[in-house]
């Protein structure tokens, strides 16, 4: 008998006894409430069984999960036999002479064109096989799955992409859901000093709560001529596909980031509630004013969440503020990380639109076009984020591709859509968000 057979058996046995100590306890209730010498000593044994086979069950499933994690451990470092291996090249790429992926979807549907189905087919396969199953994620199964250079189009982008939504943590979004629920603990126990021997020590239940955010739809969509899709040198996907997958990013970080709450929409960290709000008021901002509004940021997260922050989140306009700084001798006040600088208030790292760009007070700065720079009563204020990102979550499902004919068929036009389903719960500790705003962070002056 394996393992697992034998843990099956075990939790049989448990269930049986547990039914004799719950006749056990059926029986003096029918009495007086009171057990037998006779009813206690088979209870007592009872417990003792129990006892003992939870160990036992419990011993088992730990080797069960050892022998499950030493295969997976054993496969991942096996020698890998001796094969051939032919370089292939990808079933669909952009650029010149790359195979058209939503052309062979107009003619695997539209007509049964059997080279275009097998094409569709293997590039699921091969995309399965490199991110997640399609089975794992809302509305899987009956999709194609977009190319491999479309999902890095959808990650290096053009226009503002998602910065800040690549450095949350994210998860596949569940199956069959249109909510998330993250079980949360609301209030703790306590502990006090016992005043004498033998009297009762302090006993305060927890209490739990769930906090829930909604599976939010992002789409788009573009009516193609069908002579572009048939007819046209240029693959329809370069243009359209490349441009729905950045604004479909675009949205994305816009939602994480300013996400209302209403209306469909997560609530992103600018507008949650709870977070530590640093007020910066200045007539005449300084960066040294700034330089101090940042540690407070950061002891705040530190006061209120007992860890530390681990990024900071700013306009690229505010860290180029930065740059700009200098000292009463005209040295600045931000230098190359290289230059092994000394007094200066921060390191610059990379040269950067967007993404990482340096550290500040030992923290990474990210730099993020899509942070507004219309807040404040001037509407001209950006706000700083300093946050412990590893305490948010986000979900996110697989995006999906199809092109429709229906209702377009009398104007010769095919309806491409792109589409995805996220999820966004930044209040799992609300006191781990520290948000800068204030008049101090008017648009700066060069």
């Amino acid at each position: 008998m394996d393992k697992r057979s034998l843990i099956a058996d075990l939790v049989s046995k448990r269930s049986a006894e547990r039914e004799k100590l719950d006749g056990i306890l059926s029986e003096a209730r029918g009495a007086d409430n009171a057990l037998t010498d006779e009813q206690r000593a088979s209870f007592d044994a009872g417990e003792a069984e129990i006892r003992s086979l939870d160990e036992r069950i419990a011993e088992l499933d730990a080797q069960v999960r050892a022998d499950e994690a030493a295969a997976e451990m054993a496969k991942r470092y096996a020698p890998k036999a001796s094969v051939t291996s032919v370089n292939e090249p990808e079933i669909y790429r952009s650029g010149l002479g790359g195979q058209s992926y939503f052309r062979d979807m107009w003619n695997a549907r539209q007509n049964g064109d059997a080279q275009a189905m097998d094409r569709l087919q293997r590039n699921n396969r091969g995309r399965a096989a490199e991110q997640r199953a399609l089975t794992t994620v809302n509305g899987a199964g009956g999709e194609f799955v977009p190319p491999l250079w479309l999902e890095k189009e959808f990650v290096r982008l053009a226009r503002p992409g998602r910065i800040t939504g690549n450095l949350v943590p994210t998860q596949a979004l569940p199956a069959g859901t249109d909510s998330i629920n993250v079980p949360k603990v609301n209030t703790g126990t306590a502990v006090a000093v016992q005043g004498t021997q033998n009297t009762a020590v302090q006993q305060t239940d927890l209490t739990t709560t769930s906090i829930s955010s909604s599976v939010t739809t992002i789409a788009g969509g573009q009516t193609v001529s069908l002579q572009l899709i048939e007819q046209s040198p240029l693959n329809v996907d370069d243009v359209i596909l490349a441009d729905l997958a950045a604004a479909y990013a675009q949205q994305y970080n816009s939602l994480i980031l300013s996400g209302s709450g209403t209306g469909g929409n997560p609530t992103g960290i600018l507008t949650l509630s709870g977070t530590n709000a640093i007020t910066y008021t200045s007539a005449s901002p300084t960066v040294a004013l700034l330089y101090s509004q940042i540690a407070n940021a950061i002891q705040t997260v530190h006061t209120n969440r007992f860890l530390p922050p681990d990024t900071i989140i700013m306009h690229p306009r505010r860290w180029a503020y930065l740059l700009a700084a200098s000292d009463s001798t005209g040295r600045p006040l931000v230098t190359p990380s290289a230059n092994s600088p000394m007094n200066a208030l921060a390191n610059q790292g990379e040269v950067a639109s967007q993404g990482f760009v340096g550290t500040i007070q030992g923290l990474p700065v990210y730099v993020d076009s899509l942070l507004p720079t219309n807040l404040g009563a001037g509407t001209n204020q950006d706000p700083i984020i300093v946050a412990r990102l590893a305490d948010l979550m986000a979900w996110e499902g697989n995006v999906k591709a199809e092109a429709f004919p229906q209702t377009y068929a009398n104007q010769l036009s095919v309806f491409v859509r792109l589409y995805n389903y996220m999820s966004f719960q930044p209040a799992r500790y609300p006191k781990s968000i520290s948000v800068i705003n204030g008049t101090g962070l008017v648009a700066p002056t060069f």
